[in-house]
């Protein structure tokens, strides 16, 4: 295969992939509500994810601070992957599998939300967040592949789960 086929190749599969995800429209509409309540009641998003999972929630929190699409007042969200020093110290004090869920406890409340992002939807210590943002009362939006994993057993009818299958 030349390597324009395989470009050609890559963008097929990726129109394929948006297409086969538009069945999840009404489950991102209802999140972008759940989202928007969160902000209109004071409340701030958390958002946790590792590798390129991370990358997404801190592109996210960064949007959401910023702009996005056009000028407005920074809106509350947080990434959780961004203070090296809180990671570092749960990871050596506690365990790896802890570094969100500490913060979610010291940082989440009633009115907050999670975004949990993981593609296998079985990061432990993206579900060990979910399982501290249900202890604080917080809902969780989680952005899962395959089959959607432990996170998607474990999350409550109220939460919102976008899983694309893969």
């Amino acid at each position: 295969m030349d390597l324009i086929d395989r470009v050609n190749g890559h963008f097929l599969e990726s129109i394929a992939a948006k297409q086969d995800a538009m069945v999840l429209s009404p489950l991102v509409a209802a999140a972008a509500e759940r989202m928007v309540e969160c902000l209109m009641n004071e409340g701030k998003i958390l958002a946790c994810g590792n590798g390129g999972s991370v990358s997404d929630a801190q592109h996210f929190a960064a949007e959401m601070v910023g702009r996005f699409e056009k000028e407005r007042p920074g809106l509350a969200a947080i990434s959780l992957a961004t203070d090296t020093s809180a990671l570092t110290a749960i990871g050596n004090d506690y365990d790896f599998d802890m570094v969100f869920s500490k913060q979610v406890r010291a940082l989440g409340h009633t009115n907050d939300l999670l975004l949990a992002i993981s593609t296998s939807g079985n990061s432990a210590n993206v579900i060990e967040a979910v399982y501290a943002a249900h202890e604080r009362g917080m809902g969780v939006i989680a952005l899962t592949g395959k089959d959607g994993g432990k996170i998607g057993e474990i999350l409550s009818p109220e939460d919102i789960h976008l899983n694309v299958l893969s």
